[in-house]
């Protein structure tokens, strides 16, 4: 898990600065719209609504974009679309891995968009199934370790969150990563609540099984893929099997 970690935290990072140019305001509406179609509007009865209301609002989007996703999703408000959910499986340079999951109103434009991507940047296409063997389903709950009431501890936030399913805590520079079974997101992010814990996130994700490891050039390589895939507006998330070594990412960090 820890090359999995050491990536993760360059892309919470990015993140952070992504979110600060409003750049993820849009994937983060849609996301609002689908769970509230899917779910129902009440954030109380829809546990994927809910936290794709608090990823929306810790990444600063306003709270009346978020009820007129949720109004729109719903229905109780015209101007909704109808979003498909779909996954492309890929390759970035040195044979990484990648599993991308769009949401797209129209399907043929976000194939060519993800082709596109990968093509342009020395990535290519993968028959279905031929990557998403290489990645497991999981829930991840980003936590930061800056508190109300102090700083958190790997082992104090281990001892709130492992009778509710946690498997794994990790410390991502200036937040914790829990991982667990998708099946247990909720029953993880209760108990954080209920101990009076903030966290940032709380949604599914693809932990990969066996990773490639690569130097500062293929880190690089593989970086330029995925924010290529990134900037397309129905690609929803990106996930990679790469690990990038710590002197690997310290070196990043320089350029």
């Amino acid at each position: 898990m820890s090359g999995h970690s050491k990536w993760a935290t360059t892309k919470h990072k990015k993140a952070q600065i992504d979110a600060k140019r409003g750049k993820l305001f849009a994937k983060l509406i849609k996301n609002i719209e689908v769970a509230a179609r899917m779910g129902g509007g009440d954030p109380a009865g829809n546990p994927t609504l809910f936290d794709a209301i608090q990823k929306a609002k810790k990444s600063s989007v306003p709270n009346d974009n978020i009820d007129r996703a949720v109004k729109r999703g719903s229905g109780a408000e015209a101007g909704g679309a109808s979003y498909e959910s779909l996954v492309y499986e890929g390759y970035a340079p040195g044979g990484v891995a990648l599993y991308i999951e769009c949401l797209t109103d129209n399907k043929n434009r976000a194939v060519m968009e993800v082709r596109t991507a990968l093509s342009r940047n020395g990535g290519s296409m993968a028959d279905s199934g031929s990557v998403a063997y290489l990645f497991n389903r999981k829930g991840q709950v980003v936590v930061p370790v800056k508190q109300e009431s102090g700083e958190l501890t790997e082992d104090g936030l281990l001892e709130i969150v492992l009778e509710a399913g946690a498997e794994d805590v990790s410390e991502l520079d200036d937040s914790f990563e829990i991982i667990c079974e998708a099946t247990d997101i909720v029953a993880v992010r209760t108990a954080l609540q209920e101990a009076g814990i903030d966290y940032n996130s709380a949604e599914v994700t693809f932990v990969p099984t066996m990773e490639v490891t690569v130097d500062a050039e293929g880190a690089r390589k593989v970086m330029r893929v995925i924010d290529a895939l990134e900037d397309c507006d129905d690609v929803q998330n990106v996930y990679s099997n790469v690990d990038v070594p710590d002197e690997v990412l310290a070196e990043l960090e320089e350029d």
